[in-house]
């Protein structure tokens, strides 16, 4: 499970991190709003733990709002010493699903964290995904073009599950390296140019269609003609 932590205090941070770490849980901080908003809004999360006093005196329900403008509806949970009860329903009235004031207990942090992403998961992801006549079957790992199946490697499967799950949206190379390669930065290889040459072959070359398209300068899309 991917955890994205915005918290400006990094005392309260590193006690997080690392009881969620010793939880199993993948978790990536942040410091301020400005790069908490972009990593909220470029990579992929299972949950997001936002404090709402940041540096430069930005609201976390500030982040919150703009994150839901754009259709992520990744659970948030908010942490804030704003503990009045016209916070707390400021802030869950902004879209967060859930809120604890601080100061709290960690036990109670996970266990919120962990009621979050079993709704979640009991929503479930939709087991077929469909690009016009590509079918991916996400609960057995199975791509079909047509009545073809195509045999992927995990990397390319991943990579084609996360443009299918983003179909007709541009998907740039940072959103890719932290979804499908855990980086939330560009280590400056080839790595997605080789990757998606090897999709691209399997999934377009014989067929009359081209599905996966490059954006120049951006990155990626797949959508149907």
């Amino acid at each position: 499970m991917h955890c994205l932590l915005i918290e400006d205090d990094h005392t309260t941070s590193e006690l997080i991190r690392h009881g969620l770490e010793r939880s199993g849980y993948a978790v990536e901080t942040c410091h301020e709003g400005a790069g908490g908003l972009k990593q909220a809004t470029e990579g992929q999360w299972d949950v997001i733990v936002l404090d709402r006093l940041l540096p430069g005196g930005t609201d976390g329900l500030d982040i919150l709002a703009a994150v839901r403008s754009r259709g992520i509806d990744t659970p948030v949970i908010v942490l804030s010493a704003l503990s009045s009860l016209d916070d707390r329903v400021r802030g869950l009235r902004s879209g967060s699903d859930d809120y604890l004031s601080k100061p709290f207990a960690f036990d109670e942090l996970l266990a919120r964290i962990e009621a979050l992403t079993r709704r979640a998961a009991r929503h479930g992801d939709p087991d077929q995904l469909v690009v016009a006549d590509l079918q991916l079957d996400t609960r057995n790992r199975r791509v079909f073009r047509g009545h073809q199946q195509i045999a992927l490697q995990p990397r390319e499967y991943q990579l084609l599950e996360y443009l299918a799950r983003h179909q007709g949206k541009v998907v740039t190379r940072k959103m890719l390296l932290a979804a499908v390669w855990g980086f939330h930065f560009d280590p400056e290889t080839n790595v997605i140019d080789v990757q998606m040459s090897r999709l691209r072959n399997k999934i377009d070359k014989d067929f009359p269609v081209t599905l996966i398209q490059t954006v120049r300068g951006v990155g990626y899309t797949l959508q149907a003609p």
